[in-house]
């Protein structure tokens, strides 16, 4: 696997640890968290001249951490990877 691939994978592991410690400590709700992610996706939807493919490789890590936050155990990143790859085609 490619090296930057393998540290977006951190990256996203790291950044969903964060929102539950967030929601943990009732810092953030999940609303508001999930709330956040709507946002950041809306602005990846975007497409500014980039292809459909592109534009869903740019909204992967929000929909990955949207399925992340909302399941109940934390759960490996090949399974909410598979679970946004199935969302997009299902």
């Amino acid at each position: 696997m490619n090296t930057a691939n393998l540290q977006m994978e951190g990256l996203l592991l790291a950044l969903g640890s964060l929102m539950r410690a967030l929601k943990k400590k009732g810092l953030l709700t999940e609303a508001e968290i999930q709330e956040m992610l709507r946002e950041a996706e809306g602005r990846a939807a975007r497409p500014d001249g980039l292809s459909a493919a592109n534009v869903h490789a740019v909204m992967f890590p929000v929909r990955f951490l949207e399925r992340d936050i909302a399941s109940s155990e934390p759960a490996s990143f090949s399974e909410l990877a598979a679970a946004v790859a199935k969302e997009r085609h299902g």
